[in-house]
């Protein structure tokens, strides 16, 4: 499998991404700025994501929930920059469950058969099986993140909670996606085989959520 140079550049940019957002809040922790600059960049990430995919109501919600945080932050308000970090991290981590686990819902089509219908076309049976049970697998990471995070932060020492947030969070993702991807052709070789890039350019394009909802 042949991986183009601007996906090692970008995988690159995220691994220093995630190791500086980690020596910040753990050094810096309690500047605004620096908690601009941690979570900012994730923040528009996830919201140009769901904004794309048609979720404006849950985007606008979250847009909303983090303004409300930066104004209290910058005005002083009586909230421990650690409490920021760990809401932060908790609404925009749940609202990218609640994306996947709401296509789940009967009458809906899931999120990871929609992303394998713009691959493949139409799905066969055992195809929108196994992408329904992926898109579950999706919601079960997201859940435990959440989880896990409120754990460390309850019974750990905050730089353990950063540690996860920052580095853990996003290296567990792309091993479930990666992972997914190789596993997939073991579990059925029967399956059309497509490239990773592809993979990434159905993630990308746009108004997801608004394809027509079909039952899997």
């Amino acid at each position: 499998m042949r991986v183009q140079p601007r996906y090692i550049a970008f995988a690159l940019a995220a691994v220093a991404y995630a190791a500086g957002s980690h020596l910040l809040m753990t050094w810096f922790g309690d500047s605004p700025l620096a908690m601009l600059l941690q979570f900012g960049p994730v923040a528009v990430f996830a919201l140009v994501g769901l904004w794309r995919s048609g979720q404006r109501g849950l985007a606008l919600l979250i847009a909303a929930g983090s303004a409300l945080l930066v104004e209290r932050v910058f005005n002083g308000a009586e909230t421990s920059p650690q409490q920021v970090y760990l809401l932060q991290y908790s609404v925009i981590n749940s609202g990218v469950g609640l994306w996947f686990a709401s296509s789940l819902r009967a009458g809906n089509q899931p999120l990871i058969s929609r992303v394998a219908e713009r691959v493949h076309g139409r799905l066969d049976p055992v195809m929108a099986a196994y992408t329904r049970r992926v898109t579950m697998a999706w919601v079960i990471y997201f859940a435990v993140a959440v989880g896990v995070s409120f754990l460390l932060y309850g019974f750990a020492d905050f730089e353990s909670w950063s540690l996860f947030a920052n580095v853990l969070t996003p290296i567990g993702g792309c091993t479930l996606f990666v992972g997914e991807y190789l596993l997939r052709y073991r579990l059925h070789p029967e399956f059309e085989r497509v490239s990773m890039a592809a993979a990434v350019r159905a993630w990308r394009a746009p108004a997801l959520s608004s394809d027509v909802d079909r039952p899997a």
